[in-house]
């Protein structure tokens, strides 16, 4: 059911949302000072490109400074548009029965758009 799911996703938009978080992962990271940003979009992309069967899991020192201060760095300078387009994206999805398994997706990403420093990817048993 994953691989059907994450086929399905990549056909209909999940290879642009991935293409555009890597885009935007290798402009982040021209700079010096924005590599963790860009690492963090590029883990988004990952998850963008195959969603099923991962999830996002918080570490325990998630809420050390650094970690904070990167958290509303991001959150000032763009998470907050890319958390509401998934947002919107995950509504949308949901209208229809058929389309609630991506809007879920959507808003996994989503959750992950607003706060992604502190937080790992990884495989749903």
């Amino acid at each position: 059911m994953r691989l059907i799911g994450n086929v399905i996703w990549l056909v209909f938009g999940g290879i642009i949302t991935a293409i555009e978080y890597f885009i935007g992962s290798l402009l982040l990271m021209i700079t010096i000072v924005g590599i963790p940003f860009g690492l963090a979009t590029m883990r988004m992309g990952i998850l963008a490109l195959w969603p099923f069967g991962k999830e996002v899991v918080t570490h325990e020192r998630a809420g050390g400074c650094l970690y904070i201060l990167m958290n509303l760095l991001w959150l000032l300078t763009g998470g907050i548009c890319t958390a509401l387009t998934h947002l919107f994206f995950g509504i949308l999805l949901c209208i229809t029965i058929i389309g609630i398994p991506f809007g879920k997706q959507h808003f996994k990403l989503a959750g992950l758009a607003l706060a992604p420093f502190g937080k790992d990817i990884v495989e749903r048993r």
